[in-house]
C-alpha cells in the first residue's frame, strides 16, 4: 500500500514566514545579546553586522525554514491513518498531533545535535538552552500550522 501524501503548500509557506518571524524575535530582542556573547560575537556598542552578512544569513534561514516545513509536512502526513487509506482515529486533535510531532522530532533529531555542541564544541549550557528552546518552539509552530491547515 502506498501512502497518499497531500501537501498544502500554502501551509508550508505560512510556516516558513511564521518560523522566520519567530527566529527574528528569539534571536534579536529576546536572546540576541546573550546568544551573541555565548557565540563569541563581540561587537562594540552601536556596531552592527554588515548588511551583506545579514542578507546572506536571512536567505539561508528562509531556505532552512522551507526545508524544515517541506520535510516535516511529509513526516506529519505519514502518521495520519487517512494517508494510508484507513479511517481517522477518533479523539485525535490536530493540536495533539502537532505537539507529539514536534516533541519527538526535537527529542530524536535536535537534542542530540545540541548536546554534541556542548560535549564536542565546548558550547555553554546557556547557549544549549537558547538554541534547543528555539528548535523545539520552531518545530511546534511549524507543526501547529501544518496540522491545522492539512
Amino acid at each position: 500500500m502506498q501512502p497518499n501524501i497531500q501537501l498544502n503548500f500554502m501551509a508550508i509557506g505560512i510556516s516558513v514566514v511564521a518560523t522566520f518571524i519567530f527566529g527574528f524575535i528569539w534571536y534579536t530582542p529576546l536572546f540576541g545579546k546573550i546568544w551573541g556573547k555565548e557565540m563569541g560575537f563581540e561587537m562594540k556598542e552601536g556596531e552592527k553586522p554588515q548588511v551583506s552578512v545579514m542578507i546572506r544569513g536571512m536567505l539561508f534561514n528562509v531556505l532552512g525554514n522551507f526545508l524544515l516545513a517541506f520535510v516535516f509536512s511529509h513526516n506529519i502526513a505519514v502518521w495520519y491513518p487517512e494517508t494510508w487509506g484507513q479511517p481517522a482515529i477518533e479523539g485525535t486533535t490536530p493540536g495533539a498531533m502537532a505537539f507529539m510531532a514536534a516533541l519527538f522530532t526535537w527529542l530524536g533529531f535536535y537534542v542530540p545535535v545540541d548536546l554534541n555542541s556542548v560535549a564536542w564544541e565546548g558550547r555553554s549550557w546557556k547557549l544549549f538552552f537558547i538554541n534547543t528552546g528555539y528548535h523545539f518552539l520552531t518545530l511546534l509552530i511549524s507543526a501547529l500550522i501544518l496540522n491545522y491547515m492539512r
